[in-house]
Parts: structure tokens; C-alpha cells; sequence
């Protein structure tokens, strides 16, 4: 494959593009030289049938590293990661209707689906960039300075890429579909400035800020997987295609490599940070070991509850009603009855249950 810059001749030759039926000087855009089977499901054709198998892989294993994200209530970044992990989901869901036809590319609206999703990824890398830095705590994390700035740069990204695209596909302001120097950078030239300055940020933070070397291994295997995904799409994309008969091609390989290091990055986020335990209110209750051993070993049965009264050793406990028996109602036995309905003498009884009188001790 033959890249020139600014162009998207070669590209388009090789790798099947969202954007790639919208360029060219035919104005039928620039078609693969092999790209994958399509399927027909009803009376609708499905291009990338595999692909959109992945896509909707990545929309469910996004859901759960979100999940998980957002129980790390105490977690450092925590609100500026799950951003681009969300800018990620919906940007697998956009790609899902537009790699698979399902928005035909002959269709009014595609142009404006392709502008949108061009936007998004750039929005992305640029999110991902900016989290770059939040672990060195240039503005404390979580805060609204901190997030209100990643979140205007990122829809500062998003209108710049969206308006280039759009510009492009639709011929106007001195952009037009055989003029993309501008979206050969966004498109192609910006990802790859922010993934490479994202891993040095990283590495200069675990070498200067953590003890544990364990997260390069993470930085690792994410730069090893977005490479050889780039490798399979813009290099072997054709010799894939050609070698397995067009059930696969290189998309289907760059769309699985990068779901692999988008979880390399959560993986990363999640190996850097704890959470602190005293502040944590997740949904999994906290197990508490305990170390004193006068507190260990001690059950129910070593303790006995007193149910006898102050007064009275043994026997009834005491009421707070009636003295011994709430029956008694002050007296010593008996319930109701006899002269002035009360048994035992009434109230001229001789003896008292309750209080007990000076005779009683």
C-alpha cells in the first residue's frame, strides 16, 4: 500500500473506511480492493457481518468495565476515565449501523452519520489524552475545573472534526472530496499523536510516582494490540481478505485488537488506583477481619441475660406494670375479685409486691 499524506487513495484501496464511499474524484467513493462477504438478513443486506458481531462485543464489555469503573466510588480520575470509556460505547454503536450498511452510504443522512462519528473518535482520543495527565494532578481530580476542561475540549475537538468532515463530503469552505489534507490529520495523524504522548505521560508516571511496576506490563500489551491492529488494517487487510476468501478482513482484526487495548486501558486504570475503603459505599458489603484475639471466639452462648428483679432473687421477673406480675396489680396475687373487685384485701392488703417495704429486708 502506497500512503501519501493528505490522501486517502491508498488508504481507501486497502481498508474499508467509514469514510472511504464519500471520498475519491468519481464521486462513488473509493471501494476496497477486497473487503468481506455481506450477508442478507429479510430484505436487508448486512455488510461486515463479523465486524458487527465485534462492535456489539465491545458495546457489551464497555458496559461492564463502566460498571465497574463507577463502584470505584473513592478511585483517583474515576469520573474523567469513564468519559472516554462512554465516548468509546457510543462510537462502537455508530459504527455498528454504518460498517454494516444498515445507513446505506447512497443515503442523504450517511454523510452527516460519517461527519458525526469522525467527531467522536476524535473527541475520544482527545478524552484519552487529557487523562493522560489527570494522575499528575495539575487540577485535583473530580473537581469541576477538571472536568468541565475535559469536557469543553473534548466537544471543542468534536465541532473542529465534525465541521472538517462534513466540509469534505459536502464540498464546501474550500474543502471538497478530493481535498482532505484536513481529515488525513484528524482522521488518521491525530489518533496517533494522542495514544503516543497517552504512553509516555503513562510511563513517566509509573517510573516517577509508583512503586509497582506491575501497570507497564497493561501499557504494554494496549500499545501491542492498537498496533498490530493498525498493521492488520492498513498493511494486511488485502492478504487477509484474499487468504480466508473474503469471510474476513483487516477491519474485522483493528476493530477486535482495539476492544483488546481499550481493556488494556481500563485494566491499566483499574492496577494504579485504590480505593479507599472508609469512604466506600459500593454495593458489595465490606469484609472486616478482625485482628484483636479478647474479640475472637466470642459467641452468643457466653453471654446471659439478667430476668431476675433488683428486689426479688430468683423466681418471676418484675414488671413494670404490677410489681411480679402485671396480674397482681401491686398485690400478692391473685387478679380480680372479692370486696371492691380486687382479691387479697384490695388495697389494704398487709403486704406489697412492689414497692417493697422496710420489713421486706
Amino acid at each position: 500500500m502506497a500512503v501519501k499524506f493528505g490522501s486517502f487513495d491508498g488508504v481507501c484501496s486497502t481498508a474499508a473506511l467509514v469514510v472511504c464511499p464519500l471520498l475519491g474524484a468519481s464521486g462513488q467513493g473509493i471501494e476496497p480492493n477486497c473487503y468481506s462477504r455481506n450477508v442478507q438478513i429479510g430484505s436487508t443486506l448486512i455488510f461486515q457481518p463479523s465486524t458487527c458481531f465485534v462492535h456489539i462485543v465491545a458495546i457489551l464489555m464497555t458496559g461492564i468495565m463502566i460498571y465497574h469503573i463507577r463502584s470505584k466510588y473513592t478511585a483517583v480520575g474515576r469520573k474523567e476515565i469513564v468519559m472516554f470509556f462512554w465516548l468509546y460505547m457510543v462510537i462502537e454503536l455508530l459504527a455498528m449501523f454504518l460498517d454494516s450498511g444498515i445507513i446505506p452510504t447512497a443515503n442523504v443522512s450517511y454523510p452527516w452519520f460519517a461527519a458525526v462519528y469522525t467527531g467522536l473518535v476524535a473527541a475520544a482520543y482527545c478524552c484519552l489524552l487529557i487523562n493522560g495527565f489527570v494522575g499528575f494532578q495539575f487540577a485535583e481530580d473530580g473537581t469541576p475545573l477538571s472536568l468541565w476542561f475535559l469536557r469543553l475540549s473534548c466537544l471543542f475537538v468534536f465541532g473542529v472534526s465534525f465541521l472538517i468532515a462534513i466540509a469534505t463530503f459536502n464540498s464546501f469552505i474550500g474543502f471538497s472530496p478530493t481535498k482532505t489534507t484536513a481529515l488525513f490529520i484528524v482522521y488518521l495523524i491525530w489518533p496517533l499523536c494522542c495514544v503516543t504522548t497517552y504512553t509516555l505521560s503513562q510511563l513517566v508516571l509509573v517510573f516517577r510516582t509508583l512503586d509497582d511496576r506491575w501497570p507497564l506490563g497493561d501499557i504494554i500489551f494496549g500499545i501491542a494490540f492498537y498496533t498490530i491492529a493498525q498493521v492488520l488494517l492498513f498493511a494486511f487487510s488485502v492478504t487477509i481478505c484474499n487468504a480466508i476468501k473474503h469471510y474476513l478482513d483487516g477491519l474485522f482484526f483493528f476493530t477486535l485488537c482495539v476492544l483488546l487495548s481499550v481493556m488494556m486501558v481500563y485494566k491499566y486504570w483499574d492496577s494504579i488506583t485504590r480505593e479507599d475503603l472508609e469512604f466506600s459505599v459500593g454495593s458489595k458489603a465490606a469484609v472486616w477481619e478482625v485482628k484483636d484475639p479478647l474479640l475472637t471466639g466470642v459467641s452468643a452462648a457466653d453471654f446471659e441475660e439478667d430476668t431476675t428483679s433488683n428486689y426479688h432473687t430468683g423466681g418471676t421477673a418484675a414488671s413494670l406494670v404490677g410489681g411480679v406480675s402485671g396480674a397482681q396489680y401491686y398485690y400478692g396475687g391473685g387478679g380480680k375479685g372479692g370486696a371492691g373487685g380486687h382479691s387479697q384485701g384490695g388495697y389494704g392488703s398487709a403486704q406489697r409486691g412492689y414497692p417493697p417495704t422496710s420489713d421486706r429486708y
